[in-house]
């Protein structure tokens, strides 16, 4: 009889029985899925939302797009796209998956205080067909749609209308709303707590549609800021992997028996940007007008950057260094066109004098200290370069849940950010970063407020180009003109290994955000 019981008993244990504690050095910075477009925030709440779309378990480097929400869809016309729902999908509070969310959602994501507009750039309305269909109306045509909606999260209207959620939660204002501490999505994964700077906990959703890829039933995430302190939970065992593996201790723990690194290089460039909008820079001690609006200042400052010597020296060997805005593994980037200035400073100093700066100016660098790799130290590293052009800098370092909101205020002067490309295609980045800011999609991330005309048409005429060639010329005139007019100064594109114990195995993703989906950890809990 008790053979017979513990027989019973196995056969209901459930077949995923692992748990997964997993670091890195930054935290989220909200629970709504629609604020903020932040990796981090994006990698956890992926999990939990979901879109129509998703990428399928990555082979080869490829990202192909399989149906998620939508079990599949049709081009109807260059500006109608119809989307099959999928049906019998249940919110993580038990209520029903239809059409009426996904026309809410829509109408969420493209409020203006939120910043993941991008998503649906080129979607003009979604309008619902019946409960389990809905046609997407665009202003033109959009050749990288089913790419774009990946991140296009779906949220009960119900719940959200419920809980007083309805707009999105504005975070440069420091709102906080019940969506910005709460998750309702259809995900693999139940958000069950986020204690912010401490943990966030997710368990298996029993009720998923889907099928998980690997064994994790439960999911810790702790931000750890302190290289050293990440390192040593991993090595004492207190977690099972770390995403954020401080450049000066990766050969070494590729030499520890109990871990392993997964490499793999991540879509991400990081780059610095400059207030080019207003009359008189602040932070600064020019008065009555603004160095970052003269070409010749700009050119200077990038040609003041040694990049191989942050490669060197910074990054221990684990950067690329970056001459455009796009990391190889984007749609568009090339290699004869990432082109990386060779350093100058005498030749900087000569063009900012030309530009009517002989004895260099002062302003104020805003970067962030917790985000990304080694971000403090590369600013730091700018500081001295600058200098030696006659660029006296002052580092203004914070926390990115400070820093973020400063400069979504254009709070600014000049500032390091990191651009990653969840679409995998430079539109992303040309869209966001350097298209004139109207709202919405448009320059949604362009806080130095650059415009040109040029690059706008530019851009406009890849949003709607169907012919591959002739998209992937207008790709490389906006790469080209951004980096010839150096609008940033871009520093280098990211190497991204992960490291874990042996026991763990997961797939890398190039947009840094493991999935545990794909994850298994051997001997279960």
């Amino acid at each position: 009889m008790k053979r017979l019981f513990l027989v019973l008993a196995l056969a209901a244990a459930p077949a995923f029985a692992a748990n997964l504690k997993w670091a890195a050095q930054n935290d989220i910075l909200t629970l709504d899925p629609h604020s903020q477009n932040h990796a981090t925030s994006n990698s956890i709440l992926q999990h939990a939302y979901e879109g129509l779309t998703r990428y399928a378990r990555p082979a080869g480097g490829e990202y192909k797009i399989e149906p998620a929400l939508a079990t599949s869809w049709k081009q109807l016309s260059d500006t109608q796209w119809r989307f099959n729902l999928r049906k019998g999908v249940k919110f993580h509070d038990g209520s029903d998956f239809t059409a009426d969310d996904v026309v809410f959602s829509f109408k969420r994501i493209v409020q203006p205080q939120g910043t993941m507009q991008i998503y649906v750039t080129g979607v003009k309305d979604v309008v619902k067909v019946d409960d389990h269909t809905v046609d997407f109306i665009l202003s033109g045509p959009v050749p990288i749609l089913l790419r774009n909606i990946r991140d296009f999260r779906i949220m009960s209207k119900t719940w959200a209308e419920k809980n007083r959620s309805a707009n999105v939660q504005d975070y440069a204002k420091k709102e906080e709303t019940y969506a910005s501490r709460n998750v309702n999505g259809t995900g693999p994964y139940i958000i069950k707590g986020w204690e912010p700077d401490k943990q966030i906990v997710m368990t298996q959703n029993k009720n998923w549609w889907g099928k998980l890829d690997g064994n994790v039933s439960d999911v810790v995430y702790n931000p750890i800021k302190s290289d050293q302190t990440r390192v040593s939970a991993l090595l004492a065992g207190d977690v099972d992997m770390v995403t954020d593996v401080p450049v000066q201790d990766v050969e070494r723990l590729r030499k520890e028996a109990k871990v392993k690194v997964l490499d793999g290089h991540e879509v991400r460039t990081i780059f610095i940007g400059m207030d080019q909008h207003r009359e008189e820079l602040q932070y600064s001690n020019v008065k009555g007008k603004n160095p970052f609006k003269d070409v010749r200042v700009r050119r200077a400052l990038n040609m003041a950057v040694d990049r191989e010597a942050i490669k060197r020296v910074v990054m221990r060997g684990m950067s690329i260094p970056a001459g455009i805005m796009v990391a190889p593994g984007v749609h568009g980037h090339a290699k004869d066109i990432d082109v990386v200035m060779k350093p100058d400073p005498a030749g900087a100093k000569k063009l900012l004098a030309e530009a009517g700066y002989p004895d260099g100016f002062e302003f104020t660098l805003d970067c962030p200290n917790n985000r990304y790799v080694n971000d403090e130290r590369i600013c730091q590293a700018l500081v001295g370069m600058w200098a030696k052009a006659g660029v006296r800098v002052r580092l203004n370092a914070m926390p990115f849940a400070t820093f973020i909101a400063k400069i979504q205020n254009f709070d600014t002067s000049a500032y390091m950010l990191g651009w990653g490309v969840a679409t995998f295609d430079a539109l992303y980045t040309l869209q966001s970063l350097v298209k004139t800011k109207t709202g919405g999609a448009e320059g949604s991330f362009n806080l130095g407020r650059i415009s040109n005309a040029k690059l706008d048409t530019t851009i406009d005429a890849i949003k709607i180009a169907t012919d591959p060639k002739a998209r992937d010329a207008l790709l490389r005139e906006g790469l080209v003109e951004t980096r010839d007019m150096h609008y940033y100064v871009p520093i280098h594109h990211q190497l991204r290994p992960w490291a874990m114990k042996k026991s763990v195995t997961t797939v890398h993703i190039a947009d840094d955000r493991p999935e545990a989906r794909f994850t298994r950890v051997e001997g279960g809990i």
